[in-house]
């Protein structure tokens, strides 16, 4: 069980407050604690605590740095239960969900362990010509400096753990702000954090009120700013951190085509957990699905009745595959574009109603193309359907969106997934599954309004690190 009041980790220091939040369980309502905040001399101590811990972070051992990944790893290995049930209790995530998320997390630590010993350099040639000659050239990646996470309510361990590990592996000291609405499972990584022999200063964890954001992503100490969350918010912070590396994770209405070659029963078996797993409450959620008219008659029935039998429920509940959403007004808003769906003209095939913060999952077709739910992202329970002829033509409906992330091409066809590979508009194109895969090795992010950068441990790091020269001149 956690403690009623939880401080937050100012200089890797644990620190209350006089202000004071309350986090409720989304299973049952009751107070989980009560959680301080910081104010804005916390803030600025927490960046000249980055500042100051900079060079020493710089001159860490990739020794020092791999032990303090596996230390981490080691210890959430030992609590990941403790990580699970109060994923389940602060963000509503089923508890099986919560406890695959916390799996994510030892795998995304444990890729920073083996990646802490691989920043790797070169030595380049640059006697090329009469005027380069005795002279040779070493670049090497160093760590790029302060940086600032701030991530958002529905992965609140694994997203964090994917900008805290790769900082821990390349040596960037750190200011996570977490979620309003998950802070508790930052907070208890932060405990973790203490036992991982980190420089003083060097990282900070605060929860705080949206106000002092843009005081932190354009502080001029920060070299890097990373966030996941709105594609909104997401766009307004990069203008703000002008002349920093910005990495951004944003929105999506993620597409799924399946073929006729394809496996129908296997197909539907994926895209259903796909799209309503956590209530659809994922970037990479499948929002849009597209049949072929062949087959279409058979996975639309399929579909129905794989929906149907999930079994909504309360977060901690092991038979629940569907919990609630975040919060009743993220299930009244999903229930209006429902409706607005309806009235234009959307034919609804099951779910379609609210109960509470609880919407059931819900599968429609015939939307409107200007209906919120053709052309925004969800986040929500919620899947539109549309029938295809042409495989060429779809993949244009696809790229229709000014989103993308992940799209997902359910085909036996070689030929065809290559094409799907070079013409969509997205960071990764999934074969023979939905696109709300993500194995934390890869690469991953999005292209047009869904973001900047690559998120995945190795790639991170890279976008952590930059590069730097030294050139000799030895005759």
């Amino acid at each position: 069980m956690i403690s009623p009041r939880k401080p937050y980790y100012l200089c890797g220091k644990r620190e209350f407050s006089d202000s004071l939040r309350a986090v409720k369980s989304l299973q049952d309502g009751s107070v989980l604690a009560e959680v301080a905040y910081a104010d804005a001399a916390a803030v600025e101590r927490a960046l000249v605590g980055m500042t100051d811990s900079m060079p020493i972070m710089r001159k860490l051992s990739a020794l020092h740095r791999r032990n303090t990944c596996e230390a981490v790893y080691t210890a959430l290995l030992k609590r990941a239960e403790e990580f699970a049930w109060l994923i389940a209790q602060e963000a509503g995530k089923p508890i099986k969900t919560a406890r695959a998320e916390v799996a994510r997390a030892l795998t995304t630590f444990r890729l920073a362990v083996e990646e802490s010993t691989r920043i790797a350099g070169v030595q380049l040639p640059v006697d090329i010509d009469e005027r380069s000659e005795g002279y040779y050239c070493i670049v090497e990646r160093v760590a790029a400096g302060p940086a600032v996470f701030i991530t958002p309510f529905n992965f609140p361990l694994n997203l964090v753990a994917h900008k805290v590990a790769p900082a821990l592996a390349c040596g960037c000291p750190f200011l996570l702000k977490p979620s309003d609405r998950t802070p508790l499972t930052s907070l208890l990584l932060g405990e973790l954090l203490m036992q991982a022999n980190l420089p003083p200063g060097s990282w900070s964890i605060l929860p705080c009120d949206v106000q002092h954001v843009p005081t932190m992503v354009q502080d001029a100490r920060v070299r890097i700013v990373s966030f996941t969350g709105s594609v909104k918010v997401g766009w307004e912070l990069q203008a703000r951190a002008v002349g920093k590396r910005i990495l951004l994770e944003l929105g999506s209405n993620s597409a799924v085509v399946v073929e006729p070659d394809a496996d129908i029963s296997q197909a539907t078996s994926r895209i259903v957990p796909g799209a309503f797993g956590y209530s659809g409450q994922s970037c990479i959620s499948v929002q849009r699905i597209f049949l072929h008219h062949s087959i279409a008659p058979q996975a639309l029935k399929q579909l129905v009745e794989k929906t149907s039998a999930l079994r909504v429920g309360a977060p901690l509940d092991e038979s629940t595959d569907v919990s609630c959403m975040i919060d009743q007004d993220a299930a009244r808003r999903v229930e209006q574009w429902v409706r607005q769906a309806v009235d234009g003209g959307a034919k609804l095939l099951c779910g379609g109603h609210r109960d509470g913060a609880f919407y059931m999952p819900t599968l429609l077709t015939n939307v409107p193309a200007n209906a919120h739910l053709a052309c925004e992202e969800a986040f929500a329970p919620v899947a539109i359907i549309e029938e295809y002829d042409d495989f060429s033509q779809v993949l244009k409906k696809v790229n229709e969106s000014p989103l993308g992330i992940h799209a997902g091409i359910f085909t036996r066809d070689l030929f065809k997934a290559r094409q799907a590979f070079e013409t969509l508009e997205v960071g990764g194109v999934i074969i023979n599954d939905v696109p709300t895969v993500r194995i934390d090795a890869m690469p991953y992010g999005g292209v047009k309004q869904s973001g900047l950068g690559r998120e995945g441990v190795r790639f991170a790091m890279e976008e952590f690190c930059e590069l730097k020269t030294m050139l000799v001149r030895y005759a």
